[in-house]
């Protein structure tokens, strides 16, 4: 396994299009958490609503979407997690939180990620985005081998 330097891996990610939604309803937390990302090289689009977050998944293609719409609804998140993974493109999809008591919601297979610190949750971010590639790659070999 080969080594790169932080600058390689942003610009590799910023090269492959990485995109992100981050759909969160607590101003500060999204800003910061934006913040983080988009210095991480990732593209980064937030929703600070249900309809907005709808909407920007019907409308860009994201390799991941990350949830946290508390102050909102309870089912606003699930709403908006059920709608990106309906859609053809499929991204990866967790549920986001920065409450550690928190655990993962009942019968999902989504992750919940915990924001205790920056770099496990870039290494979370990171991971769940090459596991949505890995298993779009996996399902195109079985398709061509049909």
């Amino acid at each position: 396994m080969s080594t790169a330097t932080l600058g390689q891996v942003e610009l590799a990610q910023e090269a492959s299009g990485v995109r992100i939604l981050l759909a969160m309803d607590n101003v500060a937390a999204r800003l910061t958490l934006e913040a983080l990302l988009r210095k991480s090289g990732y593209a980064v689009d937030s929703a600070a609503s249900l309809p907005e977050a709808m909407e920007k998944v019907e409308g860009e293609q994201y390799a991941l979407v990350l949830c946290n719409l508390r102050g909102e609804s309870p089912e606003a998140c699930r709403r908006v997690i059920k709608l990106a993974q309906n859609q053809e493109y499929r991204p990866a999809t967790a549920y986001l939180t920065a409450s550690p008591e928190k655990r993962r919601p009942q019968n999902t297979d989504q992750l919940l990620i915990e924001t205790v610190d920056v770099p496990s949750l870039l290494t979370q971010v990171t991971d769940l985005i090459a596991s949505r590639a890995a298993d779009r790659a996996r399902r195109a070999v079985r398709r061509n081998w049909a």
